[in-house]
């Protein structure tokens, strides 16, 4: 908040006076988002609008073939979804895994993959239920068998660890408005070195070109860098809130970060699987879990119950059929505490 009113404040009585000094916060802020996700350069981050534009931006800047085929999980955010289920118009086929099968989560997807498979999409975390993806373990055979890999962070960037590299991914794109505890209207898009060429631009302008800032030069081509996915001009207000929120973070330390919201699942878990009539509908398993849990009660209708907690002064979310309930690592325990026991004293 003080960063943005700052920046605000400066805007009113200063105009553009201190641009220059705006774009070292704007480089700063690619430096962070590198260093959260481990890439290999900060070259490697464009800041878009929100996680459905990056999505988008993969989806048609790919050539894609009728026959190819995509895999994605049945649990997925519309956003993960939708953008991939428009492809149908070039004969591109969607491919939905069920992760509530016998088999694991990763399983499951790893089944569906055959010759004409050309992407494997997944949230890390899912925004309903909660479940802790295998990103690694599908990154790898994403890349054993010649497969994409994209993975949408929304729901773990900023509260638990990613290694981008590690985990083979082609693209991760997260909004920093959930976990980084940025604004909405800013975006992180990372997409590897390699696949950058590969993408059809769809939008042009002059920030995506080689010599942004040289407005006299008629000759132009693409960044070789990630800015090539950004066309106009950057959210500066966005920029400045995000770099404030994601220095908190660091400063902090993701590990640290995911021990405490780990801890806050785990404690929601034991107390409100106690709860007569609760149903937990988040994975319990502590490789399974991160910072969501999501449950039910049996005799009472969902939205109800989450209507009373707002009322209360509880944010959560209804999804997926039930309550959502993510706490930050700031989150006290008597906080979580009351949250709980007006849970169990709802009567609907």
């Amino acid at each position: 908040m003080e960063a943005v009113c700052a920046f605000a404040r400066e805007n009113v009585h200063h105009g553009a006076r201190y641009y220059p000094r705006w774009l070292h916060t704007e480089q700063a802020l690619r430096g962070q988002l590198a260093e959260l996700l481990h890439a290999p350069s900060v070259d490697d981050i464009a800041l878009l609008k929100n996680t459905s534009e990056g999505l988008s931006l993969l989806a048609y800047g790919l050539d894609w073939r009728e026959g190819d085929n995509i895999i994605i999980a049945r649990e997925e955010f519309p956003s993960n979804r939708i953008v991939w289920e428009s492809l149908a118009r070039f004969g591109v086929t969607l491919r939905q895994a069920n992760l509530d099968s016998d088999d694991s989560p990763e399983d499951a997807m790893l089944a569906m993959m055959d010759e004409r498979t050309r992407l494997l999409s997944v949230s890390s975390v899912q925004y309903a239920t909660g479940r802790r993806m295998d990103v690694q373990r599908l990154g790898i055979m994403c890349r054993r068998h010649g497969v994409l890999f994209c993975v949408d962070a929304i729901q773990s960037l900023g509260v638990l660890p990613l290694d981008v590299q590690a985990v083979h991914a082609d693209v991760v794109v997260a909004d920093g408005h959930k976990w980084m505890l940025g604004p909405e209207g800013l975006a992180v898009f990372y997409c590897a070195a390699p696949l950058r060429p590969r993408l059809r631009l769809t939008q042009y302008g002059w920030h995506m070109v080689e010599h942004h800032g040289d407005y006299d030069r008629r000759a132009w081509q693409p960044a070789a860098s990630a800015r090539r996915f950004e066309c106009g001009s950057p959210n500066m207000l966005g920029i400045h809130a995000l770099h404030a929120s994601l220095s908190l973070l660091l400063e902090v330390g993701i590990g640290q970060v995911a021990r405490q919201v780990l801890t806050h699942s785990a404690y929601l878990i034991e107390v409100l699987s106690k709860i007569k009539g609760c149903e937990l509908l988040s994975p319990t398993a502590p490789d399974r879990y991160a910072g969501i849990v999501t449950f039910r009660l049996r005799r009472t209708p969902a939205e109800q119950l989450w209507r009373h907690l707002m009322d209360q002064g509880v944010i959560c979310a209804c999804r997926g059929g039930g309550v959502r309930f993510s706490p930050h690592y700031y989150t006290t325990r008597e906080q979580l505490t009351r949250a709980v026991e007006l849970v169990a004293r709802f009567e609907g």
